[in-house]
């Protein structure tokens, strides 16, 4: 119900920048090139958790980006999955190797899962929605890929905000699990974890260890929409066209 009003008041109400606040545009054109300023990079966060895969991240997390991603996830800002979901589709080519962006059997996305409550609260899965609009994506620009929501939160969690990257990694030890059905996931297929920002790792390593210890392969990489400025490594980017993926 919730998102349903939200949309209906997006038509009625006239909408602004979620990231600079200018007036009459839901996301202006200066702000949707700082969710794709450069070439997807390779990123380290901080404390880089025990079995974390490699993350690549398309944007650096602050400014516009931060206000963007927020205004989606906690404002139920739904338009803004599209764009997202176009920088995460590039951080996703990123993530796999360049042999591999075409080839069969595909590139599963595997976004880290949220709490239910946090999705009653907030209307929708922010991460899963933006999960499915890099999909879609990466499908347009020729790469078979889709989405398979199998983990779960198996206990509950802590708030993460505040928490170092030692007390984060204790705070998520064990909470994730892999839902039941889960082997649907195609033998052999590209397993990449998405998420809409990457921190410290903690949440991308659990899920790797989850999908792992439930016999589903590891994860070959990891994918964010942003990470944090210092977690960028300085290494020659991943080759790529010099657009994003288009609509």
């Amino acid at each position: 119900m919730r998102a349903w009003w939200r949309e209906l008041s997006g038509l009625v109400l006239p909408p602004c920048c979620a990231g600079c606040g200018a007036a009459r545009e839901v996301l202006c054109a200066a702000c949707a090139r700082a969710l794709a300023a450069g070439p997807a990079g390779r990123v380290v966060p901080a404390g880089c958790p025990p079995g974390l895969p490699a993350v690549y991240a398309a944007a650096a997390y602050g400014g516009p980006v931060r206000a963007v991603l927020l205004a989606h996830k906690e404002r139920g800002a739904l338009p803004l999955a599209g764009p997202l979901g176009g920088a995460l589709a590039w951080a996703v080519r990123a993530a796999l190797p360049q042999s591999a962006a075409g080839a069969a059997p595909g590139v599963v996305l595997v976004p880290v899962p949220s709490a239910r409550a946090q999705v009653r609260a907030r209307g929708h899965d922010p991460v899963r929605r933006t999960a499915l609009a890099a999909a879609g994506r990466l499908r347009r620009a020729g790469v078979a890929a889709r989405v398979a929501p199998v983990l779960r939160q198996v206990r509950p969690v802590a708030d993460q905000a505040g928490l170092g990257a030692r007390e984060r990694r204790a705070n998520l030890a064990g909470a994730l699990g892999v839902c039941r059905g889960a082997g649907r996931l195609a033998a052999g297929a590209r397993i990449v974890l998405v998420d809409d920002v990457a921190t410290t790792g903690a949440t991308l390593a659990e899920a790797a260890r989850a999908l792992a210890g439930a016999g589903l392969g590891e994860a070959q990489g990891a994918a964010v929409v942003a990470a944090p400025h210092g977690a960028f490594v300085r290494i020659p980017p991943f080759a790529q066209t010099d657009q994003p993926l288009g609509e």
